[in-house]
């Protein structure tokens, strides 16, 4: 089961070094890792996608928590949260297909972000699986290069867990 860490630490160098270092020596890998500076001037958001069941998590944790430069580690896959990527696709676009493309970039409401003679750039942002899905319908056509983010996430200070409104949910009705 993969799993999405907020971690919170102090914005000093070598500490993302650290931080990798005890994953890779605990044979745990990181599927996707961004980091940026929080809404706190010298703090850092680490946020990561790993993959293990509960109790690698938790062992996870605790390893992060003990070092000196973290201030605060969340799952954020335990609470409603919003999570967001962003990829870059650069995918063949003939005269005969261009069209084509176009309209399936605006049914995913993604940016063309630069156009040439036989290719598009395509820009979307979105949840993990919109960008798959986009993916895999631009692959027919030749995609020459991708490039993702990895995934960034916050909690949802609404507490509304959108996963579970779409599992009792159909399209125009709501389940009783």
């Amino acid at each position: 089961m993969k799993h999405t860490l907020s971690v919170l630490v102090e914005d000093e160098s070598g500490v993302l070094s650290r931080i990798s270092g005890l994953f890779a020596r605990r044979g745990f890998n990181i599927d996707s890792l961004a980091v940026g500076p929080a809404e706190t001037s010298g703090i850092s958001r680490l946020t990561m996608v790993v993959e293990g069941d509960n109790q690698t998590l938790e062992q996870m944790t605790k390893q992060l928590d003990k070092l000196l430069n973290v201030i605060s580690v969340v799952n954020l896959s335990q609470v409603p949260a919003v999570e967001r990527e962003l990829m870059l696709l650069k995918v063949a676009a003939s005269e005969q297909n261009r069209s084509t493309i176009l309209d399936l970039v605006q049914v995913f409401r993604a940016k063309v972000v630069d156009v040439a003679d036989e290719s598009l750039t395509i820009e979307v942002v979105g949840d993990p699986g919109k960008l798959v899905a986009l993916e895999k319908l631009m692959a027919p056509y030749g995609i020459t290069e991708i490039a993702r983010t990895g995934r960034i996430a916050l909690a949802r200070a609404s507490g509304v867990n959108t996963e579970f409104l779409k599992s009792i949910t159909k399209p125009n009705k709501i389940l009783a």
